[in-house]
């Protein structure tokens, strides 16, 4: 069903009332915030988001990372080479691609990816606090529901 009129209009159009402004503001606080948490383990929130990204399994390849974070090749390339100068992530040949390089987590990253979700948690509950558990639900669906309309549909032939 479609709105009669658009839910945003030109004419009262305000940067400070845009939902994209306020989405990319509180996403810049938690990532700030993260990274202040991250530090004491000197690394930032976007590699900490690959080790627990990794961590999971669901994830093996720079371009999986790059896909999935909305993150340029080239910016995910430098956060790999940074974990792999530190010993956390390894690089390999894929078996089935030489040209594909598969990303595993050496034993301390596996052990700093276990770090993760305390940190990350922790600037959760810290931003979040004055939210009830009933109001997080309910963004996070919203948030899925937003994400899902921006997901292109399948072509058919």
């Amino acid at each position: 069903m479609s709105n009669p009129s658009p839910l945003f209009a030109l004419e009262n159009y305000q940067i400070e009332e845009s939902i994209g402004y306020l989405l990319a503001r509180s996403r810049a606080m938690l990532v700030k915030s993260s990274d202040e948490s991250l530090a004491k383990y000197g690394i930032t929130h976007a590699q900490g988001a690959i080790l627990l990204m990794l961590s999971t399994g669901k994830y093996s390849t720079a371009a999986d990372l790059a896909r999935e974070t909305y993150t340029d090749a080239a910016s995910t390339k430098r956060m790999i080479d940074r974990l792999v100068a530190r010993e956390l992530i390894t690089r390999e040949p894929c078996a089935h691609d030489r040209r594909l390089m598969k990303l595993h987590l050496t034993a301390d990253g596996v052990e700093l990816s276990k770090e993760m979700p305390k940190a990350f948690c922790g600037v959760l509950n810290k931003h979040f606090s004055d939210f009830s558990a009933e109001e997080i639900g309910f963004l996070k669906s919203m948030l899925r529901r937003l994400l899902a309309s921006g997901t292109p549909t399948e072509k058919t032939h």
